[in-house]
C-alpha cells in the first residue's frame, strides 16, 4: 500500500492487556483513530487469570496462615477451617471488580473501536479479523504469551494443569507435583501448601527462582522445606508421565538415576512462549518462539509495527507492559523524537511469604559480567519490627559499584514488594548507598533494614 493511502485507522492495537490498553488510550486521547483487537478475554492475562486472581487467592492463604499462628500470641479462634468454593468466589469477585469483563463499553465510550476475534496480518498495513479487512498506518502487537508445555512423554495424554486451571480447582489437591521452580511455580506451591497440599517441585535448574539472587533462592528453599514441608528436586529432568489410579506418576532423571513420584495432580509452570501465530511473517516482522524482536524504540523489523508486553519481554510483568505501552504510543505519536526503553531499574516481585522483591543486577550477574561490586546484607533479625511481628526469615541485600552507586538490590521480607521502590528509585537515579543510609527511616518499620544494608555497604 502506498504511504499516502487513506487507512481505516491511525493505529490498530492487537491485544487488550495492560500494554495494549495503555497504548490505545494514549493514542486515542491524542486524537488518533484507534482500534483494539482482542482474540480472547478483554483485559488480557493479568486481571483475568494472572496477577489479580492469583494474588487474591494468595492473600486469603496468608490470612489463613496468620490466623493459624495466632494462638502463639494469645489469640483463640476455635476450630479454624476454610471453605474452598467460598475462597474461589472471593477470587471471582476481585476479578469482577477490576472491570475487565465490562471494558468493551469503557473503550467504546472513549471512541476506541473494539473488534473481538483473531487478527491475521495480510501485509505491513493490513489485517483480517473474522473475514473483515482492516488497515492502519501503525500497529502495536501486544498479543501476550501462552504456557510453554515441554515435550514430555505421556504429558498430553495423561493431562496436566497450568496456572489458569489451578485457579479453577474445586479443592486443593492432596498431593501436587509442579514442574518448574520459577515465580509462578513458587507462588502456587505455597498457595496450595498453605491449604494442606503435599507439594513437590521438580526443576531442571540448579535452584529455585534461578533469575533471582542466589541468597534469595537459598532462603526461599529453606522456608519451603522447613515451614511448608515441601520436597524440592533440582537439576532434574522429567521424562515420563503415566496414569496411576486416579492420580499420576511422574518419572524424572536426577544425577543419571531414574526416580518416580505419585501425585494426585500435576502442574506445568515451565515458562511462556510468545503468541505469534497470526501472520507476522506477512508483515515482515521477525520473531522467535520466546518473543518478537524489537529495537530500543520497541519497533519490530517492520518500522510501522511496534511490540509491547510479554510478547517482547524481557520481563513479563504488568508494570513492564504499561511502561512499554507508554513508550510505544509516544514513539508513534512523535516519530521525530522517539524515546528508547531503559530496563536498568525494573522492580521484580514474587508474592510468596515472605515476599521477594528485587531490582537491577544480582550478584551472579555482576560475577558473570566481571563487574566490580560491593555488597552488604542486613538480616531481618536485627530489625525491631521483626521482633514485634515474630517474623525473622529474610534480609535486604544491596549491591553498589566501586563508587558506592547502587546497581542492584534484593529483599526477602514481609511487604518486600512495597519496600523495593525506595531502592528502585535509587537505582533509577543512580544514587549512592550513602544517600539512603543518611535518610531518616521511621522506627520501627521493615524499611529500617534497607537503611542498615546501605549503611553497611
Amino acid at each position: 500500500m502506498a504511504k499516502n493511502q487513506q487507512y481505516d485507522f491511525d493505529l490498530i492495537v492487537i491485544g487488550s492487556g495492560a500494554g495494549g490498553s495503555v497504548a490505545a488510550t494514549i493514542a486515542n486521547a491524542s486524537g488518533k483513530k484507534v482500534a483494539l483487537v482482542e482474540a480472547g478475554t478483554l483485559g488480557g492475562e493479568c486481571p483475568n487469570w494472572g496477577c489479580i486472581p492469583t494474588k487474591a487467592m494468595i492473600n486469603v492463604a496468608d490470612i489463613y496462615a496468620a490466623a493459624k499462628d495466632g494462638v502463639q500470641y494469645g489469640l483463640r479462634s476455635g476450630a479454624l477451617g476454610y471453605n474452598y468454593p467460598s475462597i474461589k468466589a472471593w477470587k471471582d469477585k476481585v476479578v469482577e471488580r477490576t472491570g475487565a469483563a465490562s471494558s468493551k463499553k469503557y473503550y467504546e465510550g472513549l471512541g476506541i473501536h473494539v473488534v473481538k476475534g483473531e487478527a491475521h496480518f495480510l501485509g505491513q498495513h493490513e489485517i483480517t479479523v473474522n473475514r473483515t479487512h482492516y488497515t492502519a498506518e501503525n500497529f502495536i502487537v501486544a498479543s501476550g504469551t501462552k504456557t510453554f508445555v515441554p515435550p514430555i512423554d505421556g504429558l498430553k495424554e495423561v493431562g496436566y494443569i497450568t496456572n489458569k486451571e489451578a485457579l479453577e480447582l474445586n479443592r486443593p489437591p492432596k498431593s501436587l507435583v509442579i514442574i518448574g521452580g520459577g515465580a509462578i511455580g513458587c507462588e502456587f506451591a505455597q498457595l496450595f501448601a498453605t491449604f494442606g497440599t503435599k507439594v513437590h517441585i521438580i526443576d531442571i535448574s540448579p535452584r529455585l527462582l534461578p533469575a533471582e539472587d542466589g541468597e534469595v533462592s537459598d532462603l526461599v528453599a529453606s522456608v519451603f522445606t522447613k515451614r511448608y514441608g515441601m520436597q524440592l528436586t533440582m537439576n532434574a529432568r522429567v521424562t515420563l508421565i503415566e496414569k496411576e489410579g486416579l492420580g499420576k506418576r511422574i518419572t524424572f532423571e536426577l544425577a543419571g538415576q531414574k526416580h518416580s513420584v505419585r501425585a494426585d495432580e500435576l502442574m506445568v509452570a515451565t515458562g511462556k512462549l510468545a503468541m505469534t501465530d497470526f501472520g507476522l511473517e506477512n508483515a515482515g516482522v521477525e520473531y522467535a518462539p520466546r518473543s518478537i524482536f524489537v529495537n530500543d524504540h520497541l519497533q519490530t523489523s517492520a518500522p510501522n509495527i511496534y511490540g509491547v508486553g510479554d510478547v517482547v519481554g524481557p520481563y513479563m510483568f504488568t508494570h513492564m507492559a504499561i511502561y512499554q505501552g507508554k513508550i510505544a504510543a509516544h514513539n508513534i505519536l512523535h516519530p521525530k523524537r522517539q524515546t528508547a526503553v531503559d530496563y536498568h531499574a525494573v522492580p521484580r516481585c514474587i508474592f510468596i511469604s515472605p515476599e521477594v522483591a528485587s531490582v537491577g543486577m544480582t550478584e551472579e550477574e555482576c560475577i558473570k559480567r566481571a563487574f566490580d561490586y560491593r555488597k552488604a546484607v542486613a538480616p531481618l533479625s536485627i530489625i525491631s519490627r521483626a521482633n514485634i511481628a515474630n517474623q525473622f526469615d529474610g534480609f535486604v541485600k544491596v549491591l553498589t559499584d566501586d563508587h558506592g552507586t547502587l546497581i542492584g538490590a534484593s529483599i526477602v521480607a514481609p511487604h518486600a514488594g512495597e519496600m523495593i521502590h525506595e531502592l528502585t528509585l535509587a537505582v533509577q537515579l543512580r544514587l549512592k548507598a550513602s544517600d539512603i543510609a543518611s535518610t531518616i527511616h521511621a522506627y520501627p518499620t521493615w524499611s529500617e533494614a534497607v537503611r542498615v544494608a546501605c549503611a553497611k555497604v
